[in-house]
């Protein structure tokens, strides 16, 4: 009697519920762009978003990329690279999930409101973020050229990290009011969100592929 050979497709559906979180986060911002017309993107974040009429959505949209982050960090933890800068990437990764948790919970102070402890709050967390998520890449692109299963992904992923850190720069000299920081901000998050959505879906393909390898063993 045969049986069948068989691999763990957990990573598959974590992959499938970053996804998922990650859509999540870019349709509703795409919405609020609609629904909130006075926030104009060239002179606001999109933490702005969560402070006023709606900001519900944007505080939800907050937990599900920290929920992606961490869906993603599982599954790369089980099919990942195994590689030392893999692991530290998928730790980067949970580090990300409790950044974008607390600015979820904090939200920004607008630029011309006064300072409060939780925008103060709220701008120590997107520092942690933008920082995990760039190193984060680096380190799979590292990693990537290490693994047979997720070399073919190498030149897309050292892509993406590179745009990403060069999106950060854009981002990092436009912060100061007159400058167009909210456009930076957003041409980051598009980046970001590209990596993210093409990791995880490389993720669920790469379990597709083992599962498809598989043979029947005597």
């Amino acid at each position: 009697m045969q049986r069948l050979a068989s691999v763990d497709r957990r990573p598959q559906r974590l992959a499938e519920v970053a996804i998922a979180c990650f859509g999540y986060f870019v349709v509703a911002l795409l919405l609020l762009h609609v629904l909130r017309p006075d926030y104009t993107p060239i002179d606001h974040m999109i933490s702005d978003y969560a402070v006023g009429r709606l900001g519900w959505v944007m505080t939800t949209a907050f937990v599900a990329l920290s929920a992606g982050c961490l869906t993603l960090g599982l599954g790369m933890a089980l099919a990942g690279p195994k590689a030392l800068a893999g692991r530290a990437a998928v730790l980067l990764l949970w580090v990300a999930t409790v950044g974008l948790l607390t600015s979820a919970i904090f939200p920004t102070d607008l630029e011309a409101a006064p300072t409060t402890h939780t925008g103060d709050i709220h701008t120590a967390s997107f520092l942690i973020n933008v920082i995990s998520v760039i190193l984060c890449a680096a380190l799979f692109a590292i990693a990537f050229h290490r693994s047979d299963e997720w070399r073919g992904y190498r030149w897309t992923g050292l892509a993406l990290a590179i745009v990403l850190l060069a999106a950060f720069i854009a981002q990092f000299l436009t912060l100061h009011r007159g400058a167009p920081y909210g456009l930076t901000n957003r041409l980051f998050v598009a980046v970001m969100m590209a990596w993210f959505v093409t990791t995880a879906m490389r993720l669920r393909r790469t379990v597709m592929v083992r599962q498809a390898a598989m043979t029947p063993l005597a």
